[in-house]
């Protein structure tokens, strides 16, 4: 099939704007998606109906069966929302998630320590971001719902501490591929003065978006932080509406609990610690295999390169799974109530399934688009070398943005950066790959197609249109303070002076936004 080359042409952004524009306008996300995909498809066999139809059936295909064999990238993803669903579900009828809210309740004596809950399960879930976001999501909703905060505000919880931990931490799956990435970096431009791992932990403070999100967070959950759209969700909260009840109840894993329920925190506990430490365990077997075949030692760090993700997270549901299963027989609890309870979890998983696979589907059209490639080209010319790690981090956010992938992003810009790095002045090589994750992060934060934005609000139960656009306004400022902490950068060589930098920005902003939202902050307290 010979496709239009659209890597040097403007039109390539045209099918993901069109998305993105749509999906803001309308809040129709499958529509949106749809619009953006159709609109690809047709520029690429130069709208040929045929063409079109025939290209389209093979993208879809390509999800689920690829190369002669299961996709099983996606085919893990999958089965791991939907036996997560079943776990959650379980846990739910069995009053597991009823008694952990009792416990929250009793500790979380305002909305503040509800919020603080919240972002602490960040340190059993870092893992990676999916996982996260699903599981801390369906966890703390109880817990949220009681002391009446938004939907929108739970899932910027999720968001805003999945990602942004999972690409500052060497041990998570982000770390594992980023530290993969740059090591063939370091190693095709010839720098043997530092490991590939020493090299992750020195960017730690260079990566200024992930850094000052998680102080965002802080101060969101400190200070009552409400600003943009999020100031609505909440004055509704603050009412009793957990969410825009004019769109409707948004999907998510809302089970009732029956009355005659009698779970308690080890119903909860013992297969969430289950989950974390199976998963864990999976995530190392499954890379020192690899190490094995390559004949490599063993090593956690290069079992964390080389691992299978996939197939870890569905391994680590499936023994939590079978330890929820044998705690709900200690509580008697019934096959009929069992057997309904999984249908339900999974049932409640599809909309953000079919949500996924649409991004999924116009994340490949995008590639054929080539409109990574296009975007990666703007940062070849006459730039400054001192402005060259805040251009990377422009156009980072930009391709995040527009493709929804922090990973493809990764995978384009990273060896880029290195390039011009080794092209212009080596010693900004850190400072241009740090901008590199930080522009992708926030393009993947922001992006309307994003699967983690998909995922974030399906663990909230919130409308995924809504939590785009109340997450949107705090990532959008942490961005700029970042891009003023690389321009500082490329002109001091000093990673402390560009945190400084941002930090002062982000000082200023928030004393700003404090200041104007004082009537909900009075408003909370009244509560």
């Amino acid at each position: 099939m010979n496709l239009v080359n659209f890597s040097d042409s403007l039109m390539s952004v045209v099918p993901p704007l069109l998305a993105v524009i749509l999906a803001v306008t309308t809040r129709r996300v499958l529509l949106s998606l749809g619009a953006g995909i159709v609109a690809g498809a047709l520029m690429l066999n130069q709208f040929s109906p045929l063409e079109t139809a025939h290209y389209l059936f093979n993208k879809v295909l390509h999800l689920v069966w690829a190369n002669g064999a299961l996709n099983s990238e996606n085919a893990n993803m999958i089965i791991f929302m939907l036996l997560l669903g079943a776990l959650i579900s379980l846990m739910s009828v069995s009053g597991a998630t009823q008694a952990f809210a009792d416990w929250a309740a009793v500790r979380c004596k305002d909305r503040r320590s509800a919020k603080s809950l919240t972002g602490l399960m960040v340190f059993i879930f870092f893992i990676d971001d999916f996982f996260h976001s699903l599981s801390v999501g369906a966890i703390c909703r109880p817990v949220t719902d009681r002391f009446q905060i938004s939907r929108a505000k739970l899932a910027y919880l999720l968001d805003s501490t999945a990602a942004p931990v999972c690409v500052l931490m060497p041990i998570s799956s982000w770390g594992a591929y980023i530290i993969a990435l740059i090591g063939g970096i370091m190693a095709a431009h010839h720098v043997t003065d530092q490991s590939p791992i020493s090299a992750f932990v020195e960017m730690i403070p260079m990566n200024l978006y992930a850094v000052f999100t998680l102080v965002m967070v802080l101060c969101v959950i400190a200070f009552q932080l409400d600003i943009g759209p999020m100031r609505k969700h909440e004055e509704w909260a603050l009412e009793g509406k957990l969410w825009d009840e004019s769109r409707g109840r948004p999907a998510g894993l809302d089970i009732e609990t029956p009355e005659n329920s009698n779970g308690g925190m080890i119903d909860m506990v013992l297969p969430i610690l289950t989950l974390t430490l199976a998963t864990v365990y999976f995530m190392i077997e499954s890379g020192a295999a690899v190490l094995t075949e390559k004949g490599l030692p063993f090593s956690v760090i290069g079992s964390f390169e080389n691992t299978n993700v996939g197939s870890s997270l569905v391994y680590g549901a499936i023994c939590s799974l079978v330890v929820s299963i044998a705690l709900a027989l200690r509580l008697k609890l019934s096959a009929k109530t069992w057997m309904q309870a999984a249908p339900q979890g999974i049932s409640a998983m599809m909309p953000a399934i079919v949500i996924l696979f649409f991004a999924w589907t116009i994340g490949s059209v995008v590639r054929d688009m080539k409109t990574g490639m296009y975007l990666a080209s703007m940062a070849n010319g006459n730039i400054p070398v001192q402005m060259l790690p805040a251009v990377v981090f422009v156009l980072s956010c930009a391709m995040a943005f527009a493709t929804g992938t922090s990973w493809g992003t990764f995978g384009i810009m990273l060896p880029l950066a290195g390039d011009i790095a080794a092209a212009s002045d080596i010693q900004m090589l850190l400072p241009m790959l740090a901008a590199v994750l930080a522009g992708a992060v926030f393009g993947d934060h922001s992006s309307p197609i994003s699967s983690t934005s998909i995922l974030s609000a399906t663990g909230a139960g919130c409308h995924h249109m809504d939590h785009v656009l109340t997450q949107l306004p705090y990532a959008t400022s942490v961005a700029f303070g970042a891009l003023l902490g690389y321009v500082a950068i490329g002109y001091t060589h000093s990673a402390w002076i560009g945190v400084a930098v941002s930090g002062a920005w982000f000082v200023l902003f928030c004393l700003y936004a404090m200041r104007k939202n004082q009537p909900i902050m009075e408003m909370a307290k009244a509560q």
